[in-house]
């Protein structure tokens, strides 16, 4: 008895991390099997974007939304990390923007904060599909994060690329793996790591 005792404990700590490493998988694939049918059930049940959603970063972004504003005058703009500048406040003045329909957030530091600033707004407010406004090399990273963050509450985002005079290449996938790795983090902690992002 006491032999087997014996052998048994020298093993149990093999056994707790093997049990704790199936539990943690068993959890990322259910949290991350979850989010599918969130977006599936806002697909039926939500048919247009209710608002539009800029990402902060490129002042071409916030011209294009200007534009694109016009042939949706019944949306609201809603800029993330952006601080409401004179020379941005004039470009929407010139477009003809009432400013209640724009809103500026500055809590976001990066691609991932422009997410987690804002999911919960959205979904507090029922706003279930936006149009997501971002630069053409930097929307499969930011289209990466919205499906994590975003389609954790259901909502989906709906992309419109904005192309540059002076083209950037594409994120490299790299990029977009650290920051879907973020989003995880965020969806378990409700921490993106953003103290950690070397971009900052």
């Amino acid at each position: 008895m006491n032999k087997w005792l014996n052998k048994y404990l020298k093993i149990w700590p093999f056994h707790r991390q093997k049990t704790w490493l199936l539990l943690a998988i068993a959890l990322l694939a259910i949290v991350l099997g979850y989010i599918p049918l969130r977006l599936a059930i806002t697909q039926v049940q939500v048919s247009q974007p209710q608002a539009i959603f800029v990402l902060g970063g490129h002042y071409r972004r916030m011209t294009f939304a200007a534009e694109f504003w016009q042939s949706h005058r019944d949306l609201e703009i809603w800029l993330s990390g952006v601080t409401p500048q004179p020379s941005l406040q004039r470009v929407f003045a010139k477009a003809n923007i009432p400013d209640r329909v724009i809103h500026y957030e500055q809590c976001a530091t990066d691609t991932v904060t422009n997410f987690t600033c804002n999911v919960d707004r959205f979904a507090r407010d029922r706003m279930w599909r936006v149009y997501l406004i971002t630069s053409d090399y930097h929307m499969r990273r930011s289209r990466a994060i919205a499906t994590f963050i975003f389609g954790s509450r259901g909502i989906i985002a709906t992309p419109i690329v904005v192309s540059h005079q002076s083209p950037k290449p594409r994120e490299s996938i790299w990029k977009v793996l650290r920051d879907c790795v973020r989003s995880i983090l965020w969806l378990f902690t409700g921490r993106s790591g953003a103290s950690l992002n070397p971009d900052l």
